[in-house]
C-alpha cells in the first residue's frame, strides 16, 4: 500500500523523490508514532514534502488515496453520522422556501442572542433552534433564505448572511502552467518597458550604424537594459462560493506571476475589509491592516480584485455585515477607498456572466467599481487591461 501511495503522490505531481521514500519507510519501522491517520498524514508530509507550496497538492492527494482505501476495506455496521444528518434535512418544496421569513439584520441578531440563552441541547429538523437540517435560521445542513450557519458545513444553499465558525484557507497554487498560454497574452497588453539601470544590454541597430560610420570598425553601443515597470496590486477572494472558481484563479494567478515584474497579492474573503493577508494558513495571526498597504503603494499601482462578488448584501452595506467577524465600517466603505487610493483599478469576476443579473450583490459591486468589472475570460482580461493601460 505504501508503494502505491508513493506513486499516488507522483500522479498528483509532487516531487516525491526514492530516498525521501526510504526515509518514510525506515521512520515508520521505528515506531515513533502511534498508528493513527492523522499521525501517518504528518509523518508522511514533513518526509516526503519539501517545500510548503506543495501543502494543499499533499492535502488533496492524502484525501483521494485515503478514501480510496477506505472504499477498499469490508463494509462496517456503523452507520456514517453524515446520513443521520442528512434524514433530519428538510426538503422544502419553491413554495414553501418563499414563504419563509427574511428577518432582516438586527432582528435575526436579537433572535439569534434568544435562541442561545433559552436552548439547552442539541436539536435536528424544525424551524426554531439552533441545529441540524429543517429550516430554522440557525444551525447548518437546512435552508433558510437568510440565516447564521455555525457548526458544520453548508447545505449549498449559501444563504447565509453570518458563519460562526473558524474558517482556513489555502493559497492558490501560482505554479498552476495548464491552460494559462491565452492568459498570459491577455495580460501582456498591460506590459510597459522602459530602459532604466546600468549598461549591460548590446544595442544591435546602434552598433550597426555606428560601426558603418567608423568605416567597418567595429564600435559596440551598450544601453540600459529594458525592464517591466508596470505595479500591479492584486487582492484574491478565497474561500466559500470561490472554491468553485479554484482552476481558473489559479490559472490566472499563474499567468500574472509570470507577467508582471512588480506584483505584490494579498487576500480577503468576499469583501475587503480593514485587514489582508498574505499566508492563508497564517491568516489569524499574520494580518496586515489596510490602511498600511493603502499607504504603503502609491497611485502608480494597478489595482485588480479577483472574486465573485458572491455574498450578502449585508456584507457590503452594513457594519457588521461581515460572515466572520465583527468589521466597524461597511466593506464598500473600503471599496470606495481602495478606488480613490488607486484610481486605476478593476475587478474580476470568475463567475459566469450570464449570472451576474441574479445577484444582488454583484450588482451593487458593480456599482460600487464603476462600472468595470469583468469577466475572467480571455476577452474579459483583453478588456480589463485596456482600461488599466489607459
Amino acid at each position: 500500500m505504501l508503494i502505491d501511495f508513493f506513486y499516488h503522490l507522483r500522479a498528483h505531481k509532487l516531487p516525491v523523490s526514492v530516498q525521501e521514500y526510504l526515509t518514510l519507510l525506515e521512520t515508520l519501522q521505528s515506531g515513533v508514532m502511534p498508528p493513527t491517520v492523522d499521525d501517518f498524514y504528518h509523518l508522511a508530509r514533513m518526509t516526503l514534502v519539501k517545500n510548503e507550496t506543495y501543502f494543499d497538492r499533499y492535502d488533496q492527494a492524502f484525501g483521494s488515496f485515503y478514501r480510496a482505501a477506505e472504499a477498499a476495506l469490508p463494509a462496517g455496521k456503523d452507520i456514517p453520522l453524515e446520513w443521520l444528518i442528512k434524514q433530519f434535512q428538510k426538503q422544502l418544496t419553491p413554495e414553501e422556501k418563499a414563504a419563509l421569513e427574511k428577518h432582516g439584520w438586527d432582528k435575526l441578531m436579537e433572535m439569534f442572542k434568544q435562541r442561545l440563552e433559552e436552548q439547552e441541547g442539541r436539536h435536528a429538523g424544525g424551524g426554531k433552534w439552533i441545529g441540524t437540517g429543517g429550516s430554522s435560521p440557525f444551525g447548518h445542513g437546512g435552508y433558510h433564505p437568510e440565516g447564521i450557519r455555525l457548526g458544520g458545513p453548508s447545505a449549498g444553499n449559501r444563504s447565509a448572511v453570518k458563519v460562526w465558525e473558524k474558517r482556513e484557507y489555502r493559497d492558490y497554487d501560482d505554479q498552476q502552467e495548464l491552460g494559462t498560454r491565452n492568459f498570459k497574452m491577455a495580460l501582456r497588453r498591460l506590459r510597459r518597458f522602459a530602459r532604466e539601470g546600468a549598461e549591460l544590454e548590446l544595442d544591435l541597430d546602434g552598433t550597426i550604424s555606428s560601426t558603418a560610420r567608423n568605416a567597418g570598425f567595429l564600435d559596440l553601443q551598450m544601453v540600459p537594459e529594458r525592464h517591466n515597470t508596470v505595479k500591479v496590486l492584486m487582492l484574491l477572494d478565497v474561500g466559500g462560493s470561490m472554491d468553485d472558481h479554484i482552476a481558473r484563479v489559479e490559472e490566472l494567478f499563474s499567468a500574472a506571476r509570470s507577467e508582471f515584474r512588480h506584483l505584490e497579492v494579498f487576500y480577503f474573503h468576499n469583501c475587503p475589509y480593514e485587514m489582508l493577508w498574505q499566508d492563508n494558513r497564517r491568516r489569524h495571526t499574520e494580518r496586515f491592516d489596510t490602511w498600511d498597504i493603502l499607504r504603503k503603494y502609491n497611485e502608480d499601482w494597478r489595482l485588480i480584485i479577483v472574486g465573485d462578488a458572491t455574498m450578502s448584501p449585508y456584507e457590503i452595506l452594513q457594519p457588521g455585515g461581515s460572515v466572520e467577524h465583527n468589521n466597524k465600517e461597511t466593506g464598500a466603505a473600503w471599496i470606495q477607498r481602495l478606488l480613490e487610493n488607486w484610481p486605476k483599478a478593476v475587478w474580476l469576476n470568475p463567475e459566469p456572466a450570464a449570472y451576474w443579473q441574479y445577484r444582488q450583490s454583484i450588482s451593487i459591486i458593480q456599482n460600487l467599481m464603476g462600472g468595470r468589472m469583468f469577466g475572467v475570460t480571455v476577452d474579459g482580461l483583453e478588456q480589463a487591461m485596456r482600461v488599466l493601460s489607459k
